[in-house]
């Protein structure tokens, strides 16, 4: 189908497939909410009848980092979520028109005005808000949705989303350790591929210690920075102001998403930039973090967020306040990984982000893998160009990895 715009027919989705998958793990990965050696996937595969679209649910295994997780998240889109879209996604899509008409029309993208060019995508989250939270389920259906109207448009997502980078800096998560020493292996080897940033995870107990011996070897010029995932309390802010000896980038999420009050008090506490990252789940929770001081970088992670619109207000809200954020990962195949790097393009996004190299998770992919990189782009990944996401979904693999049977839902 040629390019689709505001005044010619919007796809109709005609049914949703819902995929879990086992993808192995090249190394085991652990923070402070536990240890993976391998990841349960749930994709979302939308059919119009102009294309299809992928999206991918961020959620994990267990319910242990949210209170999302793939049985439920798989759960609230066969019985509430999928039926919703296919049956009311077409009045959403009239009263998206409508409002766009009273506006005047215009479909030029900028903050606040592409979801216009795409009123399919658009139309998501309006069909599912009578469903409380789930805005990993969600998100997956609008990145699927999103993904199938802009193949069908033509576009790719960073054309949409208004890239302004053909790459982006790659940082890396390096998970907690059995020992330092196997910690700084594989720190080293990220360094010795070209990774432009590295991200320690840290816990009470293992915190001061490897973050002083990565930043040895690193010297004073490397990019580091730490990341909590809420494992620490108010009891611990004289202990993380000790971080600052280290020079980090930032600190991450101390404390629990809901204590904004206690990441105050450590803000005012060290000179270290606090960063949110489970606390900020769209626009109104950043700008309210931003203007109670409670943080001054914002991780954006869209899979977390409800989706890429909702991401893409986070991004315009938080660069009008002048605050720089950077791209969260949660261990996406290449299907979320695409989005994320042409996201990472973005103007606002001046920090390296955790979208890493397939080959940092994965030995295989569920796409065409992502390959840091050479010469100047050392440490790089190239933001795809082609259609929607610009890469394509191995099916085969899809097949092979299947943990269970494809589920399917339509009108």
């Amino acid at each position: 189908m040629n390019a689709v715009n505001a005044e010619n027919a919007v796809p109709a989705i005609e049914r949703i497939e819902l995929h879990r998958i086992e993808v192995p793990l090249v190394r085991p990965f652990e923070t402070s909410f536990g240890r993976e050696t391998g990841r349960e996937v749930l994709l979302v595969r939308v059919l119009t009848d102009a294309g299809e679209g992928w999206g991918e649910c961020v959620a994990g295994r267990d319910p242990f980092y949210s209170g999302e997780y793939v049985d439920g998240a798989a759960s609230v889109i066969e019985r509430y979520l999928g039926p919703a879209l296919i049956a009311g996604h077409g009045r959403h899509v009239e009263e998206h028109r409508k409002a766009t008409d009273a506006a005047g029309g215009a479909v030029a993208e900028g903050p606040g005005s592409r979801g216009a060019s795409v009123p399919l995508a658009a139309s998501v989250a309006p069909s599912l808000a009578f469903v409380a939270g789930h805005r990993m389920a969600k998100g997956a259906l609008e990145a699927a949705v999103l993904d199938a109207e802009l193949r069908a448009q033509g576009r790719s997502m960073g054309a949409f989303f208004g890239a302004e980078r053909e790459w982006v800096d790659c940082g890396v998560s390096v998970g907690i350790a059995p020992t330092l020493e196997e910690l700084m292996d594989e720190v080293m080897g990220y360094v010795e591929e070209g990774y432009r940033r590295i991200k320690l995870k840290i816990k009470p107990g293992w915190d001061l210690v490897p973050t002083g011996a990565v930043r040895e070897e690193l010297g004073p010029k490397g990019l580091l920075q730490v990341d909590a995932n809420t494992a620490y309390t108010a009891d611990d802010i004289p202990l993380l102001a000790q971080l600052d000896a280290f020079d980090l980038l930032l600190i991450e999420q101390p404390f629990a998403e809901e204590d904004l009050a206690t990441h105050v008090r450590l803000a005012e506490a060290c000179e270290t930039p606090v960063c949110l990252d489970e606390s900020i789940v769209d626009t109104i929770t950043a700008v309210d973090a931003i203007d109670r001081g409670a943080t001054s970088i914002v991780n954006i992670k869209p899979g977390r967020m409800g989706g890429y619109l909702e991401a893409l207000r986070v991004h315009d809200a938080c660069r009008a306040l002048d605050v720089p954020v950077w791209c969260g990962g949660m261990l996406e195949t290449g299907v979320g990984r695409a989005a994320n790097v042409a996201m990472a393009a973005l103007p606002g996004f001046t920090l390296p982000g955790d979208t890493s190299a397939s080959g940092r998770y994965f030995a295989e992919d569920l796409t065409e893998p992502f390959v840091l990189g050479e010469g100047e782009h050392r440490g790089q990944l190239r933001v795809p160009d082609a259609a929607g996401t610009g890469v394509t979904v191995r099916e085969d693999l899809v097949r092979d990895w299947a943990g269970a049977a494809p589920v399917s839902i339509s009108g």
